[in-house]
């Protein structure tokens, strides 16, 4: 796979049932090098797979399918270049998608109330004067200046929140002229709205409304006379919720314990009156019901709940009945990542990945994934693909290491890199990773590891490194790599390391400790010192605490800058401008201090790019970003 092989990616995502359960609505997502952006349309494939899926839009802009209780209307998002996605109706037995509603920033989630009648969605409702669009609108640099009295004021690839809270409508779609009605007027910020079975109510987020300082959510009932209703004082966070058939409790999935950072999603319980406290269902170190690959979500469906669950690289659905919270895996258990996926009654369909996709709408049938689509195609005939080659070894304290390694065709020797995630908590798994296969394809193996500190193999993996960065993360990544370079095919002389964000903070720390076993590196969007990441990021303000713990002598001995004076070999710096996650100021503290030392040392810093630039920045900056680490490569490896 070449960089620019970029272009011939397709994916599908927001996978939407029909009522019957006999087709799958899709948005099919695919990048367009010529015009150096992003374009989806809609789809549908029937689940017998009797048909080849069929194109529904062709306007560019089309997402977030949303089938209606009886089957005639598809809702979904449209919008334009430089345009937000608005409200949209489809009539499936023919004739033109018509706009609903009108909101100066587009909408964000979109519900169909059970009768459907109603659309229930989120839209941000902007301070007058700012974010205006047109002949005649202010542009930023002259907007009035924001007064900021809130932690949580701005979210990195969003922007600031503060000036703009999301807020509940409803509408009757069918209606002559729509009018939408907003439903919430607190500026709290509302999330992941659902639908009551009265069909008078709706369930919807958002962050605990008595303490800023607090991790924790809480649940709201909202009725369609406006009339809101605290549901939880909770001590969890709080994520996407569903309604048990009767409609007398609500499950939601979250996290407890939140003074720790690396807590596994559970699922939760409280009665829609409110009158106890939220029960934790399932147990966070057998199951993490969450991955940050696969789309947060909670469906009722049948008398069950369906969530996904991450494990060793995997994401599988699970299965947990109302009357016996203990989960189970729909479908057998296998090497692929079920990214998005909807059920109606028994049917379960699903975006599902692996090494070798991106992502193909799959349907269960007899406990297997039957795959519908073939949306991979182009990318399959025009490359050759390699395969993801699991890895199983023990770091010094006996502890299991597990990872894989993407290795180029020939015998080698081959030069080596070895590839760290983000996160921590995230992990390296069954899912097309194009960085991997273009390094691959250049000639350089790519060691992939899950680390202590990664998700997918229980919460006590997850912890392991809390308050001691760079210590068994470190060593786990190490035996991993001895045991690649076991292989006769990889060159032990020639071995480079690199990553992002966490992977970037674990590069600059692994080039300070362990520099003698590297040929160089690069360090992307990293943390390298705590102290101002704390201010400066849009989550450091907790995020760094739950990491590293709140003593400043403790964050500064697990910050890489305080161990630059050891770096000594080649370093290239990656940062993005807009990056609020990782603030450029961690970049470029890291540079002037290795330019002053005289250490080899170039930093490349891309304009208009936030914290996801190599997975969705600009086309031409990921194809630029692939030709400066390639070139990086070439140079010292």
């Amino acid at each position: 796979m070449d960089s620019s092989d970029l272009g011939l990616l397709r994916w599908p995502s927001s996978p939407s049932l029909s009522p019957d359960g006999s087709r799958v609505a899709f948005a099919l997502n695919r990048v367009e090098l010529d015009e150096d952006g992003y374009r989806s349309d809609l789809w549908v494939v029937r689940c017998d797979g009797s048909e080849p899926a069929r194109q529904l839009t062709r306007s560019g802009f089309d997402s977030m399918p949303r089938w209606s209780p009886d089957g005639r209307w598809l809702a979904f998002r449209r919008g334009a270049e430089e345009r937000p996605g608005q409200l949209h109706l489809l009539p499936l037995d023919g004739g033109d998608a018509v706009k609903v509603c009108d909101h100066p920033l587009g909408v964000e989630e979109i519900v169909w109330s059970g009768d459907g009648r109603s659309i229930a969605y989120t839209a941000r409702r902007p301070e007058p004067g700012r974010y205006e669009k047109g002949e005649g609108a202010r542009p930023p640099a002259k907007e009035a200046p924001r007064r900021i009295d809130r932690l949580r004021y701005r979210l990195d690839g969003v922007g600031f929140l503060l000036d703009r809270p999301a807020h509940l409508f409803v509408v009757d779609p069918f209606a002559t002229e729509p009018e939408p009605r907003q439903l919430t007027e607190e500026d709290w910020g509302f999330a992941n709205p659902v639908w009551a079975p009265d069909g008078e109510h709706l369930v919807v987020t958002t962050g605990h409304v008595d303490d800023e300082l607090s991790l924790a959510g809480d649940l709201f009932a909202v009725a369609l006379d406006k009339g809101l209703r605290r549901i939880t004082c909770s001590t969890t966070s709080v994520g996407p919720a569903a309604f048990s058939a009767d409609g007398e409790v609500v499950y939601y999935l979250g996290a407890d314990d939140l003074r720790r950072g690396g807590r596994s999603t559970s699922l939760f319980s409280v009665p829609f009156d409110g009158s106890r406290e939220p029960t934790r269902l399932t147990d966070p170190e057998s199951w993490d019901l969450s991955d940050s690959h696969a789309v947060s979500k909670l469906v009722a469906t049948a008398g069950d709940l369906l969530a996904p669950a991450g494990h060793r690289g995997a994401v599988d659905v699970v299965r947990i009945a109302e009357t016996a919270p203990k989960p189970e895996r729909v479908g057998a258990e296998g090497a692929h990542m079920v990214l998005d996926f909807a059920a109606c009654g028994r049917t379960v369909a699903a975006v599902l990945a692996t090494a070798a996709s991106a992502g193909e709408i799959a349907v269960l049938r007899d406990d297997e994934w039957a795959v519908l689509t073939d949306v991979g195609a182009g990318l399959a005939g025009a490359t050759s693909l390699l395969p993801l080659e699991e890895l199983s070894t023990q770091a010094p304290d006996g502890y299991p290491v597990h990872g894989w390694l993407v290795c180029p065709p020939g015998e080698g020797p081959h030069p080596v890199v070895l590839a760290i995630h983000g996160g921590p908590a995230t992990q390296y798994g069954y899912v097309l990773f194009d960085e991997a296969q273009v390094y691959a394809a250049a000639g350089y193996a790519v060691v992939l590891g899950n680390p202590r500190g990664s998700s997918g193999y229980g919460q006590s993996h997850t912890q392991a490194i809390l308050g001691d960065l760079g210590n068994l993360d470190r060593a786990d990544l190490l035996a991993l790599l001895d045991h690649a370079l076991k292989d006769a095919r990889l060159d032990p002389e020639r071995v480079g390391v690199m990553g992002g964000s966490y992977g970037g903070f674990m590069t600059t720390w692994l080039a300070a400790h362990e520099g003698s076993r590297f040929k160089a590196a690069i360090s992307e969007r990293a943390v390298n010192a705590w102290d101002s990441f704390t201010g400066s990021s849009d989550i450091g303000w907790f995020f760094t605490a739950l990491t590293c713990g709140d003593d400043p002598a403790g964050q500064a001995r697990q910050s890489p800058l305080a161990y630059a004076d050891e770096i000594e070999i080649p370093m290239l710096i990656i940062h993005s401008e807009n990056d609020w996650r990782c603030p450029i100021e961690q970049a470029q503290r890291l540079f002037v201090h290795l330019k002053k030392r005289g250490v080899p040392v170039e930093m490349l810093v891309f304009p208009g790019e936030g914290h996801e630039l190599s997975r969705a920045g600009l086309p031409s900056h990921r194809l630029a970003r692939f030709e400066a680490v390639l070139d990086w490569w070439s140079r010292h490896l």
